[in-house]
């Protein structure tokens, strides 16, 4: 166990430092957990998500077939010109947008779609790039966690504990909407004086006409046929039984005959650097599943409380969020989920309740897994690997000539991680530790 934790550390300095590559460092991390005997190369290729991936492959494809008809350029100048060029309401709106976006749909094909327009208005009216894409990714954070959709660790917590979606709107939108505000207040009271657009680029964005941008409507209108059917898919994916990894990727095969464009030189186009990336944390942190690590890490935080039901929310919140600002919070989901489980029956005998009672069991451990879906949704936005749409967003902007490192990363999302698990802690207290 040690000697996986001591790879996986020293992983994560090397993709911290950013002296190496970081799909480098996250392959060769991969290859000493085999090497160390640490877990079976078979066992750990079956902790990668082919899902995520085809998800990542599959929207990437459709961006950038979408990106030939020049939509995103019209959007661009179309939101600039409503907006008056205000770099301020524009940063919000686009914030806005994100969050909202990720609560129905993947976080990462929220970034995949945004990003390519944050970029080109950006550059339109001379506003800084890389902090406005770091805060899309923040966002696109924030908004997944409100649904049962939104974010995989939802979407696990859900299955497991027979929550509905209803059940996730009514206990974590109202949060998630708190922060929001918060946050965007928080952007534009410290940021308004780097929001300020450039006079001469927002008079030359008055005088654009949008529909110009577009350079070819017939494909742009077969790419935006498929794609709303892609969208469908997303929606409807429960009730069809379908992942949106295959649907993504389906769609995107479909796209490319479909509007006249070789398959060979889309392919050319996809981040194949950020994939196998993925590949690579995938498996070292499947290591330290396979190794026992997350569910060792799991008792000793609940051993902590000593039977205190406050303090056992607290420290699920604040554990997990640290934990997801240092792994992907899959695993560490995968592994809290029979944890908590496990402890329910515990406080329901100190409480004197049949813990055999379905709904007395489901209002003692709802509390504790709205707990952990808070802390390991709005966990990832402490540091560059800690979600997965901060690391499409970093390498999108690589693509395009922008710098964006893990300390500057670290810099804007550190502070919202602690602010949002801060309001959730008080949130889940006011909300649920009176019944107790």
């Amino acid at each position: 166990m040690w000697t996986g934790i001591t790879i996986f550390i020293l992983a994560y300095i090397a993709i911290a430092s950013e002296k190496v590559d970081k799909t480098i460092a996250a392959m060769i991390g991969a290859g000493l957990m085999v090497a160390f005997h640490v877990a079976d190369f078979t066992e750990m290729l079956g902790k990668v998500d082919l899902n995520v991936l085809g998800l990542l492959i599959g929207m990437m494809i459709i961006v950038n077939v979408m990106a030939t008809t020049g939509v995103f350029e019209y959007l661009a100048v179309l939101i600039a010109r409503q907006t008056r060029g205000n770099g301020v309401l524009v940063t919000v709106e686009f914030l806005l947008a994100t969050a909202i976006i990720s609560a129905f749909m993947d976080n990462v094909t929220t970034i995949i779609l945004m990003a390519p327009i944050t970029i080109l208005i950006t550059q339109l009216l001379g506003l800084p790039t890389v902090p406005v894409l770091i805060l899309e990714a923040l966002f696109s954070n924030i908004g997944g966690t409100a649904t049962l959709v939104g974010d995989p660790p939802n979407i696990l917590i859900g299955a497991s504990c027979n929550l509905s979606f209803n059940d996730f709107i009514i206990n974590l939108a109202p949060v998630v909407l708190l922060i929001m505000v918060v946050c965007l207040g928080a952007v534009v009271l410290l940021m308004r004086k780097k929001l300020q657009s450039n006079p001469d680029s927002v008079v030359q964005v008055q005088l654009t006409q949008p529909r110009r941008a577009i350079l070819d409507p017939a494909r742009l209108k077969r790419s935006l046929i498929v794609f709303a059917l892609v969208l469908l898919g997303f929606f409807t994916s429960r009730l069809i039984h379908l992942e949106p990894g295959l649907i993504a990727i389906c769609g995107a095969f479909v796209m490319v005959p479909v509007c006249r464009l070789e398959l060979a030189h889309m392919l050319e186009k996809v981040e194949w650097n950020t994939i196998l990336f993925f590949c690579g944390l995938f498996m070292m942190v499947g290591a330290l599943e396979i190794d026992g690590v997350f569910t060792l890490l799991g008792e000793h935080m609940v051993s902590l409380t000593r039977g205190n039901f406050a303090l056992t929310m607290m420290i699920i919140l604040w554990g997990s969020a640290i934990l997801s600002a240092i792994i992907d919070n899959i695993p560490l989901v995968i592994s809290m989920i029979p944890l908590i489980n496990s402890i329910v029956p515990v406080f329901a005998r100190q409480m004197g309740i049949e813990a055999d009672t379905e709904a007395i069991r489901q209002q003692i451990s709802e509390p504790l897994f709205w707990s952990l879906a808070l802390g390991a949704c709005l966990g990832g936005n402490g540091p560059l690997i800690g979600a997965s749409a901060n690391v499409v967003i970093s390498q999108i902007a690589h693509k395009n000539n922008y710098r964006l490192s893990f300390k500057d990363f670290t810099c804007y999302g550190a502070p919202i991680m602690v602010l949002s698990v801060f309001i959730s802690m008080v949130y889940l207290f006011l909300r649920y530790i009176h019944q107790w």
